[in-house]
């Protein structure tokens, strides 16, 4: 009853309420103003991602990358912290087994020195506890809490970045591809062009001058594909890094649209990324733990109550060590008042409180961040919505152009620069859309990312506020 009433009365904390600081940002998203369709934010990676090839690298990212083991290391040395601050909230008890044996001299009047054995055989067990009358210890578990908390917000985080990095890698892979198919396609065409040029030179029909453009023409298309081929190959080493293997995908042709949803993609408000998004989160945790520790740095200047008992039996030797008479106890209860420190204490508050602006300002801040990537991520996918339109209607003018410039040459109305002009045009905007038509697709996987998405619905973490050491953490 005693020990309960203890417990029941060291519920006092002088740590400050939590308040969620105001949202310094609008209300809505500038470029999808009076949004109120629930986030895409809340759709899992698996949802989100239709393409079984990149579901099956992501899968295989989330398990091998470095960062993400990394991360999970930090949560784990976060959660042994938050039970090493748990720790003293409860009775520490320890057993001991200790032996003495000596000789000793001592002098009688009129005896003279004299020689005894000393013998002696001890077995106690000893607790001690500290009595968190003012909810210092407390305060103290609640920030190593929080922090392990922010930790694990900050593990998601790394996993929502991976997502997104891998999805890009595997769209430029994609875009690479396409964009493969179309140099060969090409190169091809004007090798057939360069061999029917050359026939007419060789028979008199034709100019060495129409013969040097199209070697020009063949030599450009080559050149690109060259440098095609190696940027995709440092794209796989990028993506060999993020899986933490080597990466296999399968060859295509495969469609850019078909790894990402080219749909609407409604973000919500901006509250939805107090919730929503991992950074947000682990900031918000960051400044419990700031409040928590202001709450224990107050504490320090009341006095500090603690119990020491110990209960054994002490013996001349190991046989009698549980006789009876051989019984021994000791209770020394104390209080210690801090009088003078030297400001010591008035030193911790102020860092305590210092920390909790800051950690404020940094909530703050990740909330503008936030809001900054989603507004670029929507403004980026509008902008290149427009710029796909524009392209295609530039694409559909250009093949028409180079159907015309054709059929004039053949028809000796126009000299083969025109031709080649018609041609160089058709083949950079070829290439143009398809770099749009993957920028577009990869603002759909940066707006994804932004608003917090990945893991809403099967969170990877447990991340409940609530959660609490077991009983086997507190051993």
């Amino acid at each position: 009853m005693f020990l309960s009433a203890l417990l029941a009365s060291s519920g006092c904390s002088f740590a400050p309420s939590h308040v969620r600081p105001a949202q310094p940002v609008p209300e809505h998203f500038v470029a999808d103003p009076g949004a109120d369709a629930s986030s895409i934010a809340r759709t899992g990676w698996r949802d989100f991602f239709r393409d079984e090839e990149l579901r099956r690298l992501i899968e295989a990212a989330l398990a091998n990358n470095r960062d993400i083991r990394i991360a999970a290391a930090r949560v784990a040395e976060a959660r042994a912290a938050w039970r090493i601050e748990g720790a003293p909230l409860y009775p520490e008890l320890d057993a001991g087994l200790s032996g003495n044996r000596g000789r000793s001299l001592l002098n009688l009047p009129g005896a003279g020195a004299q020689s005894y054995d000393i013998k002696q055989v001890t077995a106690q067990l000893s607790a001690q506890w500290e009595i968190d009358f003012w909810g210092r210890l407390r305060s103290l578990g609640d920030a190593a809490r929080d922090r392990y908390l922010a930790t694990e917000e900050s593990r998601r985080a790394v996993a929502t970045d991976l997502v997104a990095q891998v999805a890009n890698g595997y769209l430029l892979e994609r875009e690479y591809e396409e964009r493969g198919v179309l140099a060969r396609q090409t190169i091809a065409t004007r090798e057939e062009s360069l061999r029917i040029l050359r026939r007419r030179y060789e028979v008199g029909s034709g100019s060495r001058l129409d013969l040097a453009q199209a070697e020009i023409l063949l030599a450009q298309a080559q050149a690109v594909l060259q440098g095609l081929d190696q940027d995709r190959q440092v794209n796989l080493n990028a993506l060999q890094l993020l899986i933490g293997g080597p990466v296999e995908i399968a060859p295509g042709p495969r469609r850019l649209a078909d790894a990402v949803p080219d749909v609407d993609l409604p973000p919500g408000l901006p509250s939805d990324l107090l919730v929503n998004r991992p950074d947000i989160v682990a900031a918000e945790y960051a400044l419990h733990a700031a409040n928590a520790d202001i709450g224990a740095a107050r504490a320090a200047f009341f006095p500090n109550i603690r119990l020491t008992g110990a209960f054994g039996s002490t013996s001349t030797d190991l046989d009698g060590l549980f006789a009876s008479g051989s019984r021994s106890w000791s209770f020394s209860p104390a209080i210690t008042l801090p009088i003078f420190n030297a400001g010591r204490l008035k030193g911790n508050l102020d860092v305590a409180k210092a920390r909790q602006v800051r950690a404020v300002a940094e909530y703050e801040q990740a909330v503008q961040a936030a809001f900054r990537d989603v507004s670029d991520a929507l403004v980026r996918r509008r902008q290149l919505g427009l710029q796909i339109a524009t392209t295609r209607t530039m694409l559909r003018a250009a093949r028409e152009r180079g159907r015309l410039a054709q059929l004039r040459f053949e028809n000796g109305r126009s000299a083969y620069l025109e031709v080649l002009d018609a041609q160089r045009g058709l083949f950079d905007t070829e290439q143009t859309l398809v770099q749009l038509r993957r920028a577009h697709l990869a603002s759909a996987v940066a707006l994804y990312a932004a608003l917090g998405g990945g893991f809403a619905g099967a969170p990877p973490f447990n991340n409940s506020p609530n959660t609490q050491p077991t009983g086997a953490d507190q051993k």
